[in-house]
């Protein structure tokens, strides 16, 4: 797909919500394009977090769409349940499963866009042949299992390796980042190639969410056509 033809999307994760009053926060960030909903098992990460029942809650009480990030050991078991409860995309890391196409096709069928996660010691090279297979990349710019840690600007080869095959068989595949997101890092992603954009705390932590999104939108928009135009 050509540069003109993407969007920037901008998915907060709740992660870095107000757990007591999350309602209220779903409400602050209205503006996004997908809230980011980060499943931990304590097994795959070690951290220990939200499953089918906040999802099942998310849904019935915020029309911002969900993009679910499952950082769980059983992911053959429990992905299709999360695209079952309304999911609008379901992202299942790479390293937690051995036939990855297989999940992506269940995923498609129980009515839910596929994602699949690298984290960062994930190479690329074995995904690069199968993109057609999902709708959404998740590259980690951290180790996941926790928000606020530092962006890690070498992974940017491998979203450069993923955006030039992307646009090579001109897919629609969201290629997205996760960690250590804001201002400056969103600039450094999009100018690699990203245009999906998981940010918690820099909006989140923000005095007003929806401006936070707006910036970090135009911000990625406008490195993304920089970045094209010097192409």
């Amino acid at each position: 797909m050509s540069d003109e033809g993407r969007s920037v999307r901008i998915h907060p994760s709740i992660l870095s919500a107000d757990f007591v009053n999350m309602q209220a926060d779903l409400a602050r960030i209205s503006s996004a394009d997908a809230v980011h909903v980060d499943v931990m098992d304590n097994h795959f990460v070690p951290n220990l977090t939200f499953g089918p029942e906040m999802v099942r809650r998310i849904r019935a009480v915020s029309a911002i769409p969900l993009d679910v990030h499952l950082m769980i050991t059983d992911v053959d078991r429990w992905a299709v349940g999360y695209a079952e409860l309304g999911a609008q995309s379901v992202t299942f890391h790479a390293e937690a499963t051995d036939d990855p196409v297989d999940l992506a096709r269940r995923l498609r069928h129980a009515g839910a866009r596929a994602g699949i996660a690298l984290k960062p010691d994930t190479p690329v090279s074995a995904y690069v042949d199968q993109l057609a297979e999902f709708d959404l990349v998740l590259v980690m710019t951290v180790e996941p299992g926790f928000g606020g840690q530092d962006f890690r600007d070498d992974m940017m080869p491998k979203l450069r390796t993923l955006r030039e095959q992307i646009d090579a068989e001109d897919l629609d595949v969201l290629l997205q980042v996760d960690g250590g997101i804001g201002e400056q890092t969103i600039r450094i992603a999009a100018t690699a190639g990203a245009d999906g954009f998981v940010a918690g705390s820099s909006v989140y932590g923000a005095a007003d969410p929806g401006s936070a999104i707006a910036s970090l939108r135009e911000v990625a928009r406008a490195a993304r056509n920089a970045a094209g135009s010097s192409g």
